[in-house]
C-alpha cells in the first residue's frame, strides 16, 4: 500500500512528460507560422472567406501547410521542413520607385543610401560589385545615370527603409516561410518557379533574369538588363507579380540555418537578413536564386541596385 502513492506520482509525471512531447511536435516561428516536426496528417481545403475585404493592390494567401526548401539546391535551402501558415494579404507586386515616393514626401524620410552617400552597384564593365556615390532610390545606377522608371520596384533600399515603408503603409515585411508559402501557392506547389519548372516558353521569357554567363555577357533575350516594369512577365496561379527575378526582395527575419529551425531553435545571428526571389543578376551557373526555395543575406543597413521589397498584412 506504500508504493501506491509513489506510482500514482511516477504515472503522473510519465503523463505529463507525454504531454509535453506532444507540445514539442511544433513550435512558434512568429505569430503567423508554426514549425511542424512531422508532416501535417491531413491537409485542409482551401476556402476563401465569403465576406472577405481584399485591400486595393494586394492578394489574399490562403492558410495552409508548406514544405520549405529543396532537396537539390544550395545548402542553406535544407533540410526541408513542414511548416503552417496562417491566412495573410500580400503585395502583388513588389513596391515600386512611385509609391515610395509618396512616402518620402509624406514623411520626409532619407534613406541609408542617401545618408551614407552611396549605394551598391554592379559594374558590367570591371564585372564587380562598388560603392557608388550618389546611387539611392531615385537614382539606383547613380546620378550619372536616368533616375528609375515610377513603374519599376524601388531598389537601393536598406532593410530598415523597407521596414520604415512597411510601418507606414500599415503592414510588415513577410518572413521568408510566408513569402515561400505564397510563392508555392498556398498549396505547397513543389516547381521550380511560381509557374512551373520553366524560366521559358515558346521561346518567351517568364521572368527578368541574367540571359547568358555571369558576369562574362548578357544575351538580353529578355529586353531588361536591369529592373523591368513590375507585372511585366505577368501573374503567378496565386495573382502575384515579380516573385521570379527582376528583384531580390527584403523579408523580417535573420538569417537562420534549417536544421536549426528544425530543431526549435530561434535565430540568435543578427548580422544578415534574408532576401527571396532572385534578381535581374541572377542565372543558374551563379546564382539560380529566382527558385521558389532560393535564399540570399545581407546585412540590414545596406542597399544594392537589385534588391527591393514588398508588404503583407
Amino acid at each position: 500500500m506504500k508504493n501506491i502513492p509513489l506510482l500514482i506520482v511516477t504515472l503522473l509525471v510519465i503523463a505529463c512528460n507525454s504531454e509535453k512531447k506532444a507540445e514539442q511536435t511544433s513550435f512558434d516561428f512568429s505569430p503567423t507560422v508554426k514549425i511542424l516536426k512531422e508532416a501535417p496528417r491531413n491537409f485542409p481545403k482551401q476556402e476563401i472567406p465569403k465576406d472577405l475585404v481584399i485591400p486595393s493592390g494586394m492578394v489574399y494567401v490562403p492558410g495552409g501547410y508548406t514544405q520549405i526548401g529543396t532537396t537539390d539546391g544550395m545548402d542553406f535551402e535544407r533540410p526541408m521542413f513542414w511548416a503552417e501558415v496562417k491566412p495573410f494579404f500580400m503585395d502583388i507586386s513588389p513596391v515600386t520607385v512611385a509609391q515610395f515616393r509618396e512616402f518620402v514626401k509624406a514623411t520626409n524620410y532619407k534613406t541609408y543610401a542617401e545618408n551614407f552617400g552611396d549605394g551598391g552597384f554592379f559594374d558590367k564593365d570591371t564585372k564587380g560589385w562598388t560603392l557608388k556615390k550618389g546611387a539611392n532610390w531615385e537614382y539606383p545606377l547613380g546620378k550619372d545615370q536616368a533616375k528609375a522608371p515610377d513603374n519599376h520596384p524601388v531598389t537601393q533600399v536598406s532593410w530598415y527603409d523597407a521596414a520604415a515603408y512597411a510601418k507606414w503603409a500599415g503592414k510588415r515585411l513577410p518572413s521568408e516561410i510566408e513569402w515561400e508559402h505564397a510563392a508555392r501557392n498556398a498549396k505547397n506547389d513543389r516547381n521550380l518557379y511560381p509557374f512551373g519548372n520553366e524560366i521559358v516558353k515558346d521561346g518567351k521569357p517568364l521572368a527578368n533574369t541574367w540571359n547568358g554567363v555571369f558576369p562574362d555577357f548578357n544575351k538580353n533575350t529578355d529586353g531588361f538588363f536591369y529592373t523591368s516594369p513590375v507585372g511585366y512577365f505577368g501573374k503567378t496561379p496565386l495573382g502575384l507579380t515579380d516573385m521570379t527575378g527582376n528583384v531580390w526582395q527584403w523579408c523580417d527575419n535573420w538569417k537562420i540555418n534549417y536544421a536549426d529551425i528544425i530543431n526549435g531553435i530561434i535565430p540568435t545571428d543578427t548580422l544578415e537578413k534574408v532576401e527571396k526571389g532572385g534578381s535581374f543578376l541572377c542565372e543558374p551557373g551563379w546564382c539560380h536564386g529566382y527558385r521558389v526555395s532560393g535564399r540570399s543575406f545581407t546585412s540590414p543597413e545596406t542597399s544594392l541596385m537589385h534588391v527591393g521589397f514588398r508588404c503583407v498584412k
